[in-house]
């Protein structure tokens, strides 16, 4: 059974930093692609990063320079370092396993002063 479960959200000053944690379980992980996806009230869910099997990285135009996406294998685990964080990015935050079908229950990232 495959579970995929992020954490590491919360509130942060606009211009601070955060980072979040995607652990999956049940899976091969090290032979999937994962992303990171975002979803605002009344908005559609987009792509926010995402990282292949072989570790290239690909960044939605208003992530990047600001958001590194990374894994690591041994531990399952994908990540999202957030820094110089705006108010519009506020969101839950999701993760998700290519291919798998599998999305997290999602974690919330509120910046606000």
């Amino acid at each position: 059974q495959v579970h995929v479960v992020e954490s590491g959200g919360g509130l942060v000053q606009p211009g601070g930093s955060l980072r979040l944690s995607c652990a999956a379980s049940g899976i091969i992980f090290s032979a999937y692609a994962m992303g990171w996806y975002r979803q605002s009230p009344g908005k559609q869910r987009d792509l926010v990063a995402a990282i292949t099997s072989g570790g290239t990285t690909n960044y939605a135009d208003f992530v990047k320079g600001r958001f590194t996406i990374s894994r690591d294998n041994a531990k399952n685990t994908v990540y999202l370092q957030m820094n110089t964080l705006k108010p519009e990015d506020t969101a839950v935050y999701y993760c998700y396993a290519w291919g798998t079908g599998h999305w997290g229950q999602g974690t919330q990232v509120t910046v606000s002063s």
